[in-house]
């Protein structure tokens, strides 16, 4: 179990020491903030290609057939119900009103909606890719990439193994960047802190609360709704009483893909039928991130008010709801793919790279509450999943 978190607590470890020096030595840790630009910049180094590649990879590798088409349905509107949940919380209870503005941000320049939907979307020249302000651009192309790569059948052999083997090199430069985490982020909260003292943690405690209360509050109520109406109260008890041990196993481990195992035991409790609880289960580890998408609101709320935006209109809260369901597939099929979600709403939303470290700070404390709903929400959808694929 401690090895599990081993990676948050030094994390936590870093910002706790570097948050004390902080509040001690006040505007003079100035002179360690280059240790966190450092790391921010390496890690937006190596973002554009490691999404590229493991997008690009999963996409070529994924099978096809009528419970696929199912299994994406159920999960992803699961995850919409998470997201669009929490939305509507966060517009009537706002988590931004203690939360200290970073600087005085000027907002991007307004454009047609269409002109737009364009320039999100798309970009004028392949370099465009490149840039972590063009990631839903880039998470497009790749996805289109995967696809051909797909179709080409034998004759794409060679290149998806290449995909593969891509994915697999920057899977490792990634690991090696994340371990210096403690250190820049350390240094970050340590700049941070001494320039708005110590009621910086207290501002961000709201945000905190309510992602908690959301998501054990879906936990509770949704899980028992898709129970229920995939097989009345008698599967509703059937779930609860075989998911304590899934449960268990989220918190302990803090890992999707380690609650795998627990997950397979409880679903063929649950009466899930193997054929749907094998193919529910691992892809659900990957692919189906409640916990992920309620987090990923939560983060957009605490950015927006980092610089100072009001989160309203209703194309902001589209965008938000988008990217909760991009970062519910990307944190499962992209290593350390909760940093590359909140890269994302940096990016999409063209707000400073000061903003970044403070999300991730957000999302490691949301952590072990989003890996319960990621983790115990695939027998739940399973049992879904089932119900209708047996109709088919």
């Amino acid at each position: 179990m401690l090895k599990n978190y081993r990676s948050i607590i030094w994390l936590l470890v870093g910002i706790i020491v570097g948050s004390l020096a902080g509040i001690y030595y006040r505007d003079k840790v100035a002179v360690i903030k280059p240790l966190g630009d450092l790391f921010l910049n390496l890690l937006f180094t190596a973002v554009i290609p490691m999404v590229f590649f493991a997008v690009a990879d999963a996409v070529a590798r994924l099978d096809t057939g009528k419970i696929i088409t199912l299994l994406l349905g159920v999960f992803a509107a699961t995850v919409s119900i998470a997201a669009i949940i929490t939305i509507v919380i966060i517009s009537i209870f706002p988590v931004t009103h203690q939360i200290p503005h970073l600087a005085a941000i000027a907002p991007p320049a307004s454009e047609h909606a269409g002109d737009q939907l364009v320039h999100l979307l798309t970009v004028e020249e392949f370099y465009g890719l490149l840039s972590r302000k063009n990631m839903l651009a880039l998470l497009i192309f790749s996805i289109l990439l995967g696809i051909a790569a797909r179709r080409a059948g034998e004759s794409g052999a060679a290149f998806r193994a290449f995909l593969h083997s891509a994915n697999e090199v920057m899977k490792q430069l990634l690991s090696f960047i994340m371990k210096l985490a403690p250190i820049g982020l350390g240094a970050y909260f340590a700049y941070q802190t001494g320039i708005a003292g110590p009621q910086l943690f207290g501002s961000y405690a709201q945000a905190l609360v309510t992602g908690y209360i959301v998501s054990i509050g879906y936990y509770l109520i949704f899980f028992s709704l898709y129970a229920f109406i995939a097989g009345g109260w008698k599967a509703v008890g059937r779930y609860w009483k075989n998911n304590l041990l899934p449960s268990a196993m989220a918190l302990g481990t803090c890992s999707s893909v380690a609650t795998i195992p627990a997950n397979r035991a409880a679903a063929e409790k649950m009466d899930i039928s193997p054929v749907v609880a094998d193919m529910t289960i691992p892809l659900g580890a990957a692919l189906h991130k409640e916990g992920s998408a309620i987090a990923a609101v939560i983060k957009v709320a605490v950015a927006f008010a980092l610089v100072g935006r009001p989160v309203a209109g209703i194309d902001t809260w589209v965008l938000a709801f988008a990217i909760a369901l991009l970062v519910s597939i990307i944190e499962g099929g992209i290593p350390n793919g909760g940093y590359v979600g909140q890269l994302l709403i940096v990016g999409t939303f063209h707000l400073p790279m000061e903003v970044l470290p403070v999300i991730m700070i957000i999302g490691t404390l949301l952590d072990p509450i989003a890996t319960l709903l990621n983790a115990t929400g695939d027998t739940a959808a399973g049992l879904l999943i089932d119900k209708w694929f047996s109709k088919i």
